[in-house]
Formats: structure tokens, sequence, C-alpha cells
């Protein structure tokens, strides 16, 4: 019997643990900017309705509450500006993450399909393939892709890890392009809310999808724009028909967010003033690490929006790594994104004020 482990490539995130053990060892301690964990609190409305809902003792909805779906909705047309959202464009998952990794499955992908991720990108697009038997197909454009026995293209903007935006214009082009040879376009959008030198435009807005939401799917989370990345409350937005067909799936297998987590999901899409703080807050530390960083050698690119900063120093990026690891410093390499970021690292800035200030002065030495 083969093990579906067996498809998918080695963890990554194992290969870094002798840095941070180097990092863990600076006298000041660890600052672990490698992963983009939110660490500032959940926001107390958020807490309110999550512990409002607690005595919720029967099973929750698959499709979620109706009082769900209406903030989804809202929130599509209030921030993303789409237009005619309605009940059946959305559906609720839990955390982002999941719906990556099985997307492929669930919509019954397997030998012979062929699955397109950008090529530098979030390791799971390419996991999500390759657990359900699929061939992950890297590419730099769109419209360059052989389209044969393609069923499924990711797109990522803001982009994690090189937090690069496509224009209105790029989307356009690669909607046309989905739509033209009958492809899925699944849009990875979870950063959208946190752009710093550019607005970040969805696929769901109507200068790209000509408001129709045929063949396109947005996904969306609450983990980073309202710090409930323990909650695992995401949804995905676009196609009717797909999202209809996935959400039967997910009834038979019992894919269910918690109901106080729908509760709480509520109550953050309606409320827009607590991701304005938080932005804030990373605003501050994304100044203050991009000036210490550059001030070290290193060079940012891209970055102009998501949670991270995309640097080199035109080194291998294990270089990097170790050399910041000795101040104390973790950070991602690049390669863990693809080969095409070997000489990259991300550097999250989702860590404490505190913990930003003494990175901050451990690279001014």
């Amino acid at each position: 019997m083969s093990s579906l482990s067996a498809r998918l490539p080695a963890f990554p995130w194992d290969r870094l643990e002798p840095y941070k053990a180097t990092a863990a060892a600076h006298a000041g301690g660890i600052v672990d900017l490698s992963v983009g964990t939110p660490v500032d609190p959940v926001p107390a409305l958020v807490r309110r309705a999550l512990t409002d809902a607690a005595d919720s003792p029967g099973y929750p909805t698959v499709w979620g509450t109706p009082a769900l779906r209406d903030a989804i909705t809202g929130w599509c047309a209030r921030r993303l500006g789409a237009e005619g959202v309605g009940h059946g464009n959305v559906l609720p998952v839990v955390g982002s993450k999941e719906l990556v990794a099985w997307l492929p499955t669930q919509l019954g992908l397997g030998a012979g399909d062929r699955v397109a991720h950008p090529r530098l990108a979030y390791p799971t697009y390419e996991v999500g393939a390759r657990a359900a038997g699929a061939e992950p197909v890297p590419y730099d454009d769109v419209t360059e892709l052989d389209p044969a026995g393609l069923r499924l293209l990711w797109l990522n903007s803001p982009s994690n890890p090189t937090g690069r935006v496509l224009s209105a214009d790029e989307l356009r082009t690669a909607v046309a392009w989905a739509r033209a040879h009958g492809v899925l376009l699944v849009s990875d959008e979870c950063y959208l809310e946190l752009g710093w030198d550019t607005e970040p435009v969805s696929v769901l807005h109507p200068d790209v999808c000509g408001g129709s939401y045929e063949g396109i799917v947005a996904v969306h989370s609450l983990s980073k724009r309202s710090n409930l990345a323990g909650y695992r409350a995401a949804f995905a937005v676009g196609d009717a028909a797909v999202l209809g067909d996935l959400l039967l799936l997910r009834k038979h297998g019992g894919m269910m967010t918690p109901a106080p987590v729908q509760a709480a999901a509520v109550a953050a899409l309606g409320d827009d003033a607590h991701v304005a703080e938080q932005r804030a807050r990373y605003a501050e530390r994304r100044t203050a690490l991009r000036g210490a960083l550059e001030a070290y050698g290193l060079r940012i690119e891209h970055s102009e929006a998501s949670l991270y900063l995309w640097a080199t120093r035109d080194e291998p990026c294990w270089d990097t790594v170790g050399d910041l690891a000795r101040h104390g410093v973790l950070v991602a390499p690049g390669e863990f994104y693809g080969e095409a970021g070997a000489r990259f690292v991300r550097v999250a800035f989702t860590a404490t004020d505190e913990r930003v200030e003494a990175a901050v002065k451990r690279l001014a030495g």
C-alpha cells in the first residue's frame, strides 16, 4: 500500500532548526522573524462574540450561518468592490491553508491533471497538487503556460513570500486567459488588506472580472488582518457552481467551521477599526526592520504588501540565514518558496514591538 506522504516534498522547516538553536543562544534571546504568525491580541469585540457563542451544543453548518454569509457578502462589497455577491457565491472554510492543500483533491483532480502556481510561492500549492496525484507546474507568466491538461491556476497577490502585487491589468489578463482555456482560476488574496506601497486589487473587482464570477474564486482569511490564526477562519468567494460542488463534498466530509468561530468571524468582518489599528502596528514594525536590514547591507525587492520583506545580499540564502542567526535573528531562507528564491530571505514583521526593537539594535551592531 503506497503512502500519500510519499508524494509530498520533504518538510522544509526542519532544516531551519540548527539556525533556530543558534539564534536562541543569543544573550538577548531569539527574535523569530521566520514565520508570519500574529502575536498581537485578538480584538476584544471578536473575543466577546466567541465567548457569547460558546454554548453551541449542536453541529454547525458547513455553509455557515446566514449571519456569516451576510457578513462575507457585505465585506466583499465594502472592501473588494465586488458586485452582486450572494450567498451562493460564498463558502466558509477551516482556515485558508486547509483549502489550498485540499482543493485539487476536492475538485477531483488526479493523474494526468496539472496545477499551475507562481514560481516563487507558498509551498502548499505544490503540496496540494501532489497530494491529489496531479502535476504541479510553476510559472512566471500565466500567458506562457501550456493549457493542455491544466485544470487549476493559482494566483497569489499580494504574494507570499515576495510581497509583490499584481496590477489590475495583470489580473485581467490572467482571468481572460483562464476563461479562454477553460481553466479554473483561484486567487489567494489573504494579504489583500495589508498593502503598503500600493493598493492591492481583488480578482473579484468588476474592473478585473467584468462583473462575472464565472471560472474564478478568491480565497480570503481572517488570520492576518484580525489576528485570528488560532481560530482557523477563512472563506472562498466566486463561481457559484464551483463552490456549490465543493459545499456538497464538504458536507459529506463534515468540514465545518466551529459555531463560536463563525460568530467571531461575523464580528471581525463587520468591524474595520481593529484592522486599521493592526495595520498601524505592522507599518511601524515594517519601517523599522526595513531600515535596519538596508543599513546592514541587504536589498529589499518587491515587498509592497503582505507581512514580509523579501531581502537579499546577493549570496546563498543559507549564508544570510546563518549570519543573521548569529545576531539572534531568525529568518526564512528563500529557497523554501522555490529555487528562484535561493539568494533571498523572507523576513516577517509579525514580532512584538520589543522583539523588533531588539532586532534593530542588534543589526546596528
